[in-house]
């Protein structure tokens, strides 16, 4: 299984936050389910970290089968749907956004 990571580091404008996660669980959600071989999706916001680490505003992971599936789904026209409305949403914040693609090494 390979994993890739939306990681959005940053800072939330005030008075915005509310605003931020319901363009994630109301519009970005519904396309990311969308993505081709999707298998799982799960969003994290972050509430704690240690005092020297990035500023983390939240993690996106989507589960794709192969490293093939990634490749067909950053193809797709419906990443950029996503895009479209992370680009919007990133107006909210001072930060940045990139990702990663992981494989698991281990489960418990």
């Amino acid at each position: 299984m390979f994993t890739r990571s939306a990681i959005f580091e940053g800072k939330i404008h005030a008075g915005r936050e509310e605003e931020f996660f319901r363009i994630v669980e109301e519009r970005l959600m519904p396309v990311w389910k969308r993505m081709p071989n999707a298998q799982a999706i799960r969003v994290m916001k972050t509430v704690e970290s240690d005092a020297e680490a990035a500023p983390i505003i939240m993690v996106q992971e989507i589960d794709y089968p192969s490293i093939e599936a990634v490749e067909e789904a950053l193809a797709s026209p419906v990443r950029l749907e996503g895009r479209a409305i992370t680009d919007e949403m990133m107006t909210m914040c001072d930060g940045r956004f990139y990702h990663l693609v992981y494989s698991r090494v281990a489960r418990s």
